[in-house]
């Protein structure tokens, strides 16, 4: 195993070794794809373990390593669970609110049939209560075809996945057999809802409310804006949600943003504006009650490049530059001491790259991500390692 990576002032980092493609990580494990086949490693990805045949592979849109060793990974339409390290694996046919199944919409082309399942973000599961609970947005309907908008979660080791909350029917995301929709084609989405969007961020978790939050993209429309925060409560004992709209805004402004990270209580997370000038772009930190309210909002750095990646974790942020809209060729934002300094660096090797989906760090200490070419097609896997602050 090599002892030696590039390194910045702030980190080492490298490449995933040769081979499957990581798609997520825990602890020492770590899930991969290849062509025609999955994979689970039991060393953080040097070598590969345990290899079962999947046909879809390439088409892998998430993974989920849970604490039981329970892994649940998805194609864009079709989601699966292993209970014995990838020997079997079986179809989770996802239930609506109400119990009944949720499924696929058919798809004008079956080419794309939608990412229903993919995240934008790496972390989607807490401890609460003493258990763990998965929950995340699909962020979508920029490749793979139209695809409804919904909140998904499982709440015993992804046995059962549900959704939490269905956006409606978004007007310019229909099906109309393109890679992102159009005006024209099957309307998507729950019709009864009024609130509709174009693909969810993130969501997070903040235990010191055991509530939840995300916060979608993208657009301003005539009919009203696609960039929403959502809070959401759980009742366990009922299996019911209550989501609230708590604010909706132009996507210039910081409420178009992701990585919300909750800290000792606090609420960060950092701003994707774009859009028409000027921008409102930071990482930003606020009381959770505070969040409709920038004047009790502190502002704690401006990369002044849009990013809806971040991830905190033992006092280290890690945030990203979306490549299209950055003068750098792969840039990283880091602060090692919780908000109080912070650099830039350009990993300018690997070319027009955006990371995205930061995992949390594995058990020798390296946070994984992808490395997106353009904004979106997956392309590399990047591990960063930071040094001590």
């Amino acid at each position: 195993m090599p002892q030696h990576f590039p390194s910045t002032d702030d980190f080492w980092y490298r490449l995933q070794p040769e081979g499957p493609y990581v798609d997520s990580q825990r602890d020492n494990k770590a899930f991969g794809f290849a062509d025609g086949a999955i994979f689970l490693s039991e060393d953080n990805g040097w070598t590969w373990q345990h290899e079962s045949q999947f046909p879809n592979a390439s088409n892998i849109t998430l993974s989920h390593i849970f604490s039981n060793g329970n892994i649940l990974f998805a194609t864009r339409s079709n989601l699966y669970l292993s209970t014995d390290n990838l020997r079997t694996h079986e179809q989770v046919i996802v239930k609506n609110i109400d119990g009944s199944d949720y499924l696929p919409h058919k798809p004008q082309d079956p080419n794309q049939p939608g990412w229903y399942f993919h995240p934008l973000s790496g972390v989607n599961s807490w401890d609460v209560h003493g258990s763990e609970m998965l929950v995340w947005g699909n962020y979508c309907n920029v490749l793979g075809g139209a695809t409804p908008v919904n909140i998904y979660y499982s709440t015993d080791n992804g046995r059962t996945v549900k959704t939490a909350y269905s956006f409606g029917q978004n007007p310019y995301i229909r099906d109309n057999g393109s890679p992102y929709g159009g005006k024209e084609g099957t309307p998507l989405g729950d019709p009864d809802n009024p609130v509709f969007t174009r693909h969810i961020h993130c969501v997070a978790y903040n235990p010191a409310e055991e509530a939840f939050y995300s916060c979608t993209g993208d657009a301003d429309r005539a009919e009203g804006f696609e960039c929403h925060w959502l809070r959401g409560t759980y009742d366990a004992a009922k299996d019911e949600w209550c989501w609230k709209v708590i604010i909706s805004d132009h996507l210039n402004s910081r409420y178009k943003a992701g990585g919300i990270t909750f800290v000792d209580g606090d609420l960060y997370w950092i701003s994707d504006s774009n859009g028409p000038e000027p921008y409102d772009r930071g990482v930003f930190r606020c009381a959770p009650a505070d969040i409709a309210n920038p004047e009790k909002q502190t502002l704690l750095f401006n990369p002044e490049v849009e990013s809806g990646n971040m991830i905190i974790q033992d006092n280290v942020i890690l945030a990203s530059h979306c490549a299209p809209a950055s003068p750098l060729n792969t840039g990283i934002i880091v602060s090692l001491d919780g908000g109080n300094t912070w650099a830039q660096h350009d990993l300018a090797e690997f070319g027009k790259r955006s990371p995205c989906r930061f995992n949390r760090k594995n058990s020798e200490g390296w946070f994984r991500c992808d490395l997106r070419s353009g904004w979106i097609d997956p392309a590399e896997v990047l591990f960063i390692k930071p040094k001590e602050g």
